[in-house]
């Protein structure tokens, strides 16, 4: 019989929190590095070369690897001989060592977590609570298994409750191009197939915490039906020509994993959840001895080759900027950006518009006309950072402002994560703006170009703030230029010809 102790159990909880915002774990690396070097696509090839290069500055920073910190998912499976040495429920341990994880002032990770949904929305300011799965199993030990989930993979899972007659495959390549780039593309693919719509969901979370193996697999053979489908998908999402970002290119998956369970005669669920390149997970057991000893990956996992721009990439003065420069530029096109921007996400973005449909001014000292506006949620400094790690996020979900801030509040253009919608292609076009991106996956190598920060307006939204920022030789790719052309439209196209050649 084994005695677990709750201050064990809290620390290990808040311990593998802390280990996972800034370390990838090796498996993910070598299989990104892989692909790395395989890549064809040169926006592709550089964006995965931010996000190895922002990887490893993470690793010995212990800075997170994403702004986005993500939602806890937390797999508990008890031994049946596992007795507990606690006045709280398991729910309130693992809550609590979140809190302690995501409060902690040497690394400080970004709350995301709102309560009353389908309501006011308010932060708990503590990323609690987590969601929390228990199983009773044979033995004495405790199994846990912790998954920090961003918003960008989270929102493009799926499920779908297939004919038993229905081709599988088929529905996983529909369904990965109408996943768009917001999860972060390299990353792996979790499946789960079977059981009933909410075991299937369950499968293809717990699937991703399996090792990124799939280049071991092809050398050995598949010995499963799932195996065989593991191979396949792994080959054909990748034909797709998607690629590093949405960008185009040989790589848009680096494993698929797959998970099933008996079903009904009459059923085939499938679940899909994406897992983005800000790859979060571990696992560990507890016996009884004390707390967790999380041991640091081999940091020579890491490529010896570091992102830096290079000498023919056009530099860009902001705060000299005209719409003739702006006209000039192509999709696929790096950028090095230097001067002012402002940010802006989801929650300034509705005070805008409320702004504008009173007839109300703008806070004091916000000034949008000719502005870039950068669609990210930073994480809070620490010592003598100016801001914590900013990386972009998905900016499909601005897509029902861009009229309001290009029309009316006259900005230039923005700078955000993955692919726009048709409409607001064609909006940049008649208003002949532009629609930059960060990589994400990068926010620590981006942050190093933010030299100065200061909230502007609405600091009670918190990360959700509109902050100026001073950057200096902040990378970006054009993804939609002043004609309306889009990258994630045009890079996949080109990239598939050429794949299925």
């Amino acid at each position: 019989m084994s005695i677990i102790k709750k201050d064990d159990f809290i620390q290990s909880i808040a311990s593998s929190l802390q280990f996972i915002s800034y370390y990838h774990s090796e498996d993910f690396i070598k299989a990104l590095t892989k692909a790395y070097h395989m890549e064809e696509s040169a926006p592709a090839k550089d964006a995965m070369l931010q996000i190895l290069t922002s990887s490893k500055l993470s690793a010995f920073g212990h800075r997170p690897l994403c702004q986005d910190t993500g939602i806890v998912t937390v797999f508990i499976k008890q031994g049946m001989n596992v007795r507990w040495d606690s006045d709280q429920t398991l729910e309130e341990m693992v809550n609590d060592g979140v809190r302690k994880a995501y409060l902690n002032e040497g690394n400080p990770l970004r709350a995301s977590i709102v309560a009353d949904p389908a309501g006011k929305r308010t932060n708990t300011k503590d990323n609690s609570p987590a969601i929390t799965h228990l199983s009773l199993v044979a033995g004495d030990k405790l199994e846990v298994s912790i998954a920090a989930k961003g918003g960008g993979s989270e929102n493009k899972a799926s499920l779908k409750m297939l004919n038993p007659s229905d081709d599988l495959v088929s529905y996983v390549l529909d369904t990965i191009p109408k996943m768009g780039a917001g999860w972060c593309p390299p990353g792996v693919l979790g499946i789960g197939l079977g059981g009933t719509a909410d075991k299937a969901m369950v499968l293809a979370k717990e699937s991703l915490f399996d090792p990124v193996d799939i280049h071991e697999l092809i050398s050995s053979g598949p010995k499963s039906r799932i195996d065989e489908l593991r191979i396949e998908l792994f080959e054909k999402i990748n034909k797709l020509g998607i690629g590093a970002q949405g960008l185009g290119g040989l790589t848009t998956v680096l494993d698929v994993k797959i998970k099933d369970y008996p079903t009904h005669a009459a059923s085939l669920p499938v679940a899909i959840i994406p897992n983005c390149a800000a790859n979060r997970h571990i696992h560990f057991e507890l016996d009884g001895n004390g707390a967790v000893n999380l041991v640091p990956p081999n940091l020579d996992v890491w490529p010896k080759e570091a992102w830096k721009p290079k000498e023919e990439i056009t530099r860009v003065n902001l705060n000299t900027l005209k719409k003739s420069d702006v006209a000039e530029w192509k999709i696929g096109q790096s950028l090095l950006l230097s001067g002012t921007i402002l940010t802006a996400r989801d929650a300034a973005h509705k005070k805008l518009k409320q702004l504008f449909e009173t007839n109300e001014s703008l806070p004091n000292g916000l000034n949008l006309k000719d502005r870039f506006i950068y669609y990210v949620g930073p994480v809070d400094p620490v010592g003598d950072e100016v801001v914590g790690p900013a990386g972009p996020t998905t900016a499909t979900r601005m897509d029902k402002y861009t009229e309001l801030m290009l029309d009316k509040y006259e900005i230039m253009g923005m700078i955000g994560k993955a692919e726009r919608g048709k409409d607001t292609n064609q909006l940049i076009k008649n208003k002949k703006s532009t629609y930059l991106i960060a990589v994400g996956g990068a926010a620590y190598l981006v942050s190093q170009a933010i030299k100065k920060s200061k909230v502007v307006a609405f600091p009670e939204l918190g990360m959700e703030a509109i902050y100026e920022f001073e950057v200096e030789d902040m990378p970006v790719t054009v993804a939609v230029d002043s004609a309306g052309q889009s990258i994630h439209e045009e890079g996949a196209k080109h990239w598939q010809e050429v794949l299925l050649k």
